[in-house]
């Protein structure tokens, strides 16, 4: 029985744990750009081949 009291205790600071490191995070702005993410990896293969055009071409126009 005394084993359920300290699952039980563990489990509550394991919790604790994590809903403090949530808050964290949240307050720390972690969250607030859920936009650019998903988009910018769009943009870095654009200029990536725009590089790679330019010095295939060695023409400097974009």
């Amino acid at each position: 029985m005394g084993i359920i009291y300290i699952m039980l205790v563990v489990s509550l600071v394991v919790a604790l744990f994590f809903l403090g490191s949530f808050l964290w995070a949240i307050k720390s702005g972690q969250y607030e750009d859920d936009y650019t993410p998903s988009v910018r990896i769009l943009f870095e293969d654009d200029l990536i081949s725009n590089n790679q055009n330019k010095k295939q071409n060695g023409s400097t126009k974009i």
